[in-house]
């Protein structure tokens, strides 16, 4: 750039420059305060779509605590799932609340509904919440009757952190199938793994102990 030589030559210069792109510049800081405005805007919107979701997820939890619920409370609380989804469906909360939802359609019976909501769960973006809703389905399937599909459900990238279960579940297959072979080594792993990785696990003991007495009366 051409040094200028004189002090009224730089105030014109400065002039001229303003008057080309002074208004540009002011745009400019309009639009970047109006970004900074909406970004904490949108992050105060999230916020408080979270709380919101988590405030309606714990009055589903507290609806849900019982282990006997009437058939009018089965189905309120699940309308509230619903409402959770409807409502607040990209939040973890919602996700939960799905998992929820399966566990209150088989306490009325309905498989399909529980596989339906387990489904929608396992879409998550979530890992965690995609590792518990197949785990869940491959239950829902042995329950159903499909053995077979329940492995293809475990074959899934289940977290680590559910080796155990998974494992225990895997023995249920196989003892579906009458493999009781595969069935002891699935819960002998998924003993193994419980106390080796502190992954509490019930009932697993029992279905050994039930293999070690079946085979002593044959």
């Amino acid at each position: 750039m051409v040094e200028l030589r004189s002090e009224e030559e730089q105030l014109d210069a400065v002039k001229r420059w303003w008057k080309e792109n002074g208004m540009s510049l002011i745009a400019g800081a309009v639009l970047a305060a109006a970004g900074v405005f909406g970004w904490n805007a949108w992050q105060n919107y999230q916020q408080g779509q979270s709380e919101a979701a988590s405030m309606r997820y714990q009055q589903l939890v507290n609806m849900t605590a019982s282990n006997e619920l009437g058939d009018d409370q089965l189905a309120s609380a699940r309308e509230m799932v619903s409402e959770i989804n409807a409502e607040h469906g990209d939040t973890l909360y919602a996700e939960l609340a799905l998992l929820l939802d399966a566990r209150l359609a088989v306490q009325q019976g309905d498989l399909e509904g529980a596989r339906s909501a387990l489904e929608n769960a396992a879409d998550s973006s979530r890992r965690y919440v995609q590792s518990l809703a197949w785990l869940r389905l491959a239950r829902v399937e042995l329950a159903d009757g499909n053995p077979a599909q329940a492995h293809a459900l475990l074959d899934e990238p289940i977290s680590d952190a559910l080796a155990a279960q998974r494992a225990n579940v895997r023995g249920d297959a196989f003892a579906a199938q009458g493999d009781t072979d595969a069935a002891r080594d699935a819960w002998e792993t998924a003993m193994e793994v419980s106390q080796t990785q502190d992954q509490p696990l019930y009932g697993v003991q029992f279905k050994l102990d039930d293999l070690g007495a079946e085979e002593a009366t044959q």
